[in-house]
């Protein structure tokens, strides 16, 4: 027992060794060849407030404004379409023709029975025309009178009908040509030429519009309370630009013309909307893409150099300076661009001295020397000629 507590105690004892004389060394390293390391030249500014226009970046999706399923209003077989799949068409354009024999008899019918009615109610009128002069002069009853113009009356009630009947029927035969009621693009055809359809059948196909066309994102409602205090006002039209999955910008401006009247209390976000021109269809229905929402009034915010800033995992960062002169790294918070500087949402206020040039160089806590641009730049071109005369030496040995 006594010679297992004897290792015990010599294991601690030869641990507690090894890490004095490593602390040690690491001492001696770092004070005699520490002071030998030359601080690297950097340059510095200090950070600035500036009026900006201040914009906010969101995903967002295209919606068209019109989303339209195309539906069979009377029964028959479908006898024809006049488009394929994906055509854009106009607003009554004829996409779908249902037979329409049937319809087209139950209007003549109608049409005939009109002509019928018109041609006994002429002959009632002019009965009643006579009966009018023959009760005058007590030449019939006032009975027989009035029965004339009962029937007179009554075959006027019935014209009305038949009339109504005949605008029915030719409605119903309109309706065997399926017409496009708006603008837009051609899905897929749903039923296809040779079924029998009904009011029921749902959609033979549906049409998205594509211009004008909408973009709706979520602005979460820190920004829109930002955005509102910015403008002074909710209910402001501003500009919006759209950038493809691929980064691209689309080439027209949208205008935000709407916002929702609630916060979403699962996301903690405001639904807005822009209108964009879409001339050349480029936006589909379903789309993703990424929105960047400007605000109308500029305001005074602290800016960054973009050539200042780094980015890892964390976010992105800056080196300031602090009190005794040496850097230390700072994370930030941005809020879109202005020129060639970041808008600074936190991390930096104005006064603070970042180093803005010979960045990789930099060691948090160690000494930097500071050099003016003109001196940096001497020094960057210096170091250019070198690199490109030792690149055409070794060409030359190459040869």
């Amino acid at each position: 027992m006594k010679k297992k507590i004897i290792i015990i105690i010599l294991i601690v004892v030869l641990a507690i060794a090894v890490r004095f004389i490593v602390s040690s060394a690491g001492s001696f390293i770092k004070t005699h060849y520490g002071a030998k390391l030359v601080p690297p030249k950097v340059t510095i500014e200090t950070i600035k407030e500036d009026n900006v226009i201040q914009n906010f970046e969101a995903p967002g999706r295209v919606v068209s404004k019109y989303q339209v399923s195309i539906m069979a209003r009377i029964s028959g077989y479908l006898q024809k379409s006049f488009f394929k799949e994906g055509d854009y068409v106009k607003a009554g354009d004829t996409l779908f023709l249902i037979e329409p024999l049937e319809y087209q008899n139950a209007s003549s019918v109608a049409g005939a029975d009109i002509q019928n009615i018109k041609a006994q109610l002429e002959y009632a009128n002019k009965q009643l025309a006579r009966a009018e002069e023959l009760v005058k002069q007590d030449y019939i009853a006032k009975s027989r009178y009035d029965e004339i113009l009962a029937n007179r009356d009554a075959l006027k009630a019935q014209l009305k009908a038949a009339q109504s009947k005949y605008n029915d029927s030719n409605r119903n035969l309109s309706y065997t040509r399926v017409k496009a009621p708006v603008d837009g693009r051609i899905g897929i055809i749903d039923v296809t030429v040779g079924n029998y359809v009904t009011p029921s059948s749902g959609s033979l196909t549906t049409i998205n519009s594509t211009n004008p066309i909408y973009v709706t994102f979520p602005l979460s409602s820190e920004d829109y309370a930002t955005l509102s205090s910015i403008d002074n006002n909710a209910n402001e039209k501003r500009k919006v630009e759209l950038y493809f999955q691929n980064g691209d910008k689309y080439d027209i401006d949208g205008i935000q013309d709407f916002l929702d009247n609630k916060v979403d209390q699962s996301t903690g976000t405001v639904t807005m909307r822009a209108t964009f021109q879409n001339p050349e269809n480029k936006l589909l229905h379903g789309e993703f893409v990424n929105v960047k929402l400007y605000a109308n009034n500029k305001i005074k915010v602290p800016v960054v150099p973009l050539i200042a800033v780094q980015e890892n995992q964390e976010g992105k960062y800056v080196y300031t300076l602090d009190e005794k002169g040496l850097p230390k790294l700072t994370y930030i918070k941005v809020q879109g661009q202005s020129g060639n500087n970041w808008i600074v949402k936190s991390g930096l206020k104005a006064g603070d001295k970042v180093i803005t040039e010979g960045i990789l160089k930099v060691m948090p806590g160690s000494p930097v020397n500071i050099v003016s641009k003109e001196e940096m730049k001497k020094i960057t071109d210096s170091e250019k000629n070198k690199s490109d005369n030792k690149n055409k030496n070794s060409e030359t040995k190459g040869k």
